[in-house]
């Protein structure tokens, strides 16, 4: 189900959903295992603002990224690190950090928790579905200097998800409530929903990604 070898997401190997206006904003969003980029860039399409930028790299399949099992910390800390460069990348064409939320579905909403928590610049906020914390005996240590401290994470879960059970979510947004401000953490669970998301979990995050970068 997943490869040995882990791809490193350049800006080349990603889809790109440009704004319709001038992009003074940036939703970097990464796909779960056995999947690509651009099915996350055709839902994020359907909820889309303008002045938006969306990025979905693709290819970073990393081995026993789930919840149970053993952790690949090398390869989770490589692949932050691409994740980061992208980061900076945006931050060189002239989107501040701040303009900035980083996001992911499942093994991508995973790698999103950690490279926000773990990045040095200030971000916007996260969006984690279907996932949980990796290395999460390293926080609240491992976030950096507490520069995300009071970062806005919008964290959603299927009820009836059969690979990363629900339990999951709620004892890592237990523990993200340890890392950042408590009340900044919102989680939301929808019944009857597998591993996938659902068209009330993508208005949420519409309104997440609205709020949080508002137009400018």
């Amino acid at each position: 189900m997943c490869g040995n070898n882990m791809s490193v997401p350049l800006l080349a190997d990603a889809v790109t959903v440009s704004g319709a206006e001038r992009e003074t904003a940036a939703v970097i969003f990464l796909h779960g295992l056995g999947d690509t980029g651009h099915s996350w860039a055709d839902a994020l399409s359907s909820i889309r603002l303008p002045y938006v930028k969306y990025i979905c790299p693709h290819a970073f399949d990393l081995m026993g990224l789930t919840p149970d099992a053993p952790e690949d910390e090398a390869g989770i800390k490589k692949a932050a690190e691409n994740i980061k460069a992208i980061i900076e990348h945006e931050m060189k064409n002239g989107i501040p950090p701040n303009r900035i939320i980083l996001g992911g579905f499942s093994q991508g909403g995973a790698l999103s928790l950690y490279t926000a928590l773990t990045c040095q610049h200030q971000l916007a906020g996260i969006v984690a579905l279907s996932c949980w914390l990796p290395l999460h005996k390293a926080f609240p240590q491992a976030a950096s200097n507490g520069v995300n401290k009071d970062i806005a994470i919008l964290q959603c879960h299927g009820e009836m998800d059969p690979m990363i059970p629900v339990r999951f979510g709620a004892l890592t947004a237990e523990k993200l409530r340890s890392v950042v401000t408590p009340n900044k953490v919102q989680f939301k669970t929808y019944p009857g929903v597998m591993h996938s998301s659902c068209p009330q979990e993508m208005m949420a995050v519409k309104e997440f990604i609205e709020k949080l970068l508002p137009r400018i």
